[in-house]
């Protein structure tokens, strides 16, 4: 076996059997799936318009402050700037620029030109961009490049509150040159807070649990009724008694379970008008043979006599074991859990105290829910046939999986293999293979047949090597 084929089997295991089961998971998969790629596709979105329009606002800010400290007193100037910056940006005037060198990208260009044409006195104004809002691969340069720029910065020109922000990662740095040929220099540190991770996840878990419950609720309205379905299906199939469903949940179930009934309902109909008719036959049949047995007895001829009331009573047997049949058809038993090993060993003891050799193996506790006289009418078929035909029997009973195994063996001479299913026809005798003896009247394998597969079973024969024949029963269990 390849690691693939283990893999697979693995996975199969692994997967959910029930509709139920398998929907909640594929929900669950695509929920997850969606709400994944969409914090991948519009997480950055959100980050890049709250960098954006934080960067708007402190252009603009800048440009005001640049325009208001032209035209404020030496001594006021601090106060200004003091109240311009906050814990993101800090403003001051000093005699280098922070941003040391003009634009260089297009992004840079294109601020530093918005913010050119804002100043009316036509200022020189530096724009350096360190990091982006996303942090490429020049992320690391430009961060020393940006803390060499701070450090640059004479000691005695440093705002109070420009090392709160020296260590935070760095976004822009703006230069705008004034009057009196100082700069006002902006530091920035425009990083959005990180994404909480929790009222994510709180999100999804909220998502999940209320799609889950809802399919849930959902599926249990379609499934239930189908399961019901499925189970009165079984115990039809095996010949019970059933009283009509109740058409519930969506109207597809509920035309499949009315269809169920009037199919249960025709057969249920059908079987029982043809048993009807068989058994009303073969009682009218008792009559005109005894009469002619009766006058067979007044024919001279003594060979005649005896052909013809060996044939009556051939005629006679076959009508009475017909009526039997059609009275043990029409009779409803019910189902009930029975030991199937106590059966088997109860049918052994009676073979046993007529002087036949018969003997039982059960493999474990073995109980099924079944029709106990049928079945008990069936193996009893089963063993007396190889007991005809054969001096001992064995019967072995064990347990497989969902299925319970019943083999009848004999040491008789077998039955050629073209023939075997013919023996399963009514009043089929193959004596002339089997044995010198009659052989009954052909009914015993019919029989059995038919109970086993009113119990869902199935019934199968196979000559055996060392000589003799084996009949293997199978019946579900539950």
């Amino acid at each position: 076996m390849t690691i693939s084929e283990r893999t697979k089997k693995a996975l199969y295991a692994l997967w959910p059997k029930t509709l139920a089961s398998q929907l909640v998971i594929l929900l669950l998969i695509a929920i997850f799936a969606a709400q994944a790629l969409s914090i991948v596709i519009f997480r950055d979105e959100r980050r890049i318009a709250m960098v954006a329009a934080a960067r708007d606002n402190l252009l603009a800010r800048a440009v005001s402050v640049a325009e208001l400290l032209e035209d404020t007193p030496a001594t006021l100037q601090d106060r200004v700037l003091d109240a311009s910056s906050s814990r993101f940006a800090v403003f001051w005037v000093g005699d280098t620029p922070l941003a040391a060198e003009p634009a260089k990208t297009r992004f840079e260009q294109r601020l530093q030109g918005y913010i050119t044409g804002q100043l009316s006195n036509g200022q020189t104004a530096h724009v350096n961009i360190h990091a982006d809002e996303k942090r490429g691969p020049r992320q690391k340069a430009d961060t020393q490049h940006y803390k060499q720029s701070w450090r640059d910065v004479p000691k005695h020109e440093r705002p109070k509150n420009l090392r709160k922000i020296m260590n935070k990662p760095e976004d822009l740095s703006l230069s705008i040159q004034m009057a009196d040929e100082r700069w006002l220099n902006v530091a920035t540190s425009y990083r959005p807070p990180p994404g909480a991770l929790i009222p994510l996840l709180v999100q999804l878990a909220l998502t999940a649990l209320a799609s889950v419950v809802i399919i849930g609720l959902a599926l249990r309205r379609v499934t239930r009724p189908l399961k019901e379905l499925a189970v009165s299906a079984e115990k039809f199939g095996r010949g019970e008694e059933l009283e009509p469903l109740h058409p519930s949940g969506p109207s597809e179930v509920r035309a499949l379970t009315s269809s169920f009934n009037e199919m249960q309902d025709r057969l249920t109909r059908f079987v029982r008008d043809r048993t009807r008719m068989l058994a009303a036959i073969s009682h009218d049949l008792r009559t005109p043979i005894t009469s002619l047995r009766i006058r067979a007895e007044f024919i001279d001829d003594d060979e005649n006599r005896e052909k013809m009331i060996e044939t009556l009573e051939e005629m006679a047997a076959m009508t009475e074991a017909t009526l039997r049949f059609a009275k043990d058809e029409a009779h409803a038993e019910d189902a009930e859990v029975t030991d199937l090993g106590a059966m088997l060993e109860s049918l052994a003891g009676d073979q046993k105290d007529m002087g036949h050799d018969c003997s039982v193996q059960v493999v474990g506790d073995i109980s099924l829910s079944c029709r106990p006289i049928a079945l008990k009418r069936a193996l009893r078929n089963l063993i007396e046939n190889g007991i005809r035909y054969g001096d001992t029997v064995s019967v072995k009973a064990e347990k497989a999986a969902e299925t319970i195994i019943i083999r009848v063996d004999d040491n008789g001479p077998g039955i050629p293999e073209d023939r075997q299913q013919d023996v399963f026809e009514p009043f089929v005798r193959l004596e002339e293979s089997r044995s010198e003896e009659t052989g009954g009247i052909g009914l015993g394998l019919a029989i059995s047949r038919s109970i086993i597969h009113a119990h869902g079973g199935t019934i199968a024969l196979r000559n055996l090597e060392g000589g003799g024949l084996e009949a293997e029963v199978r019946l579900p269990i539950g």
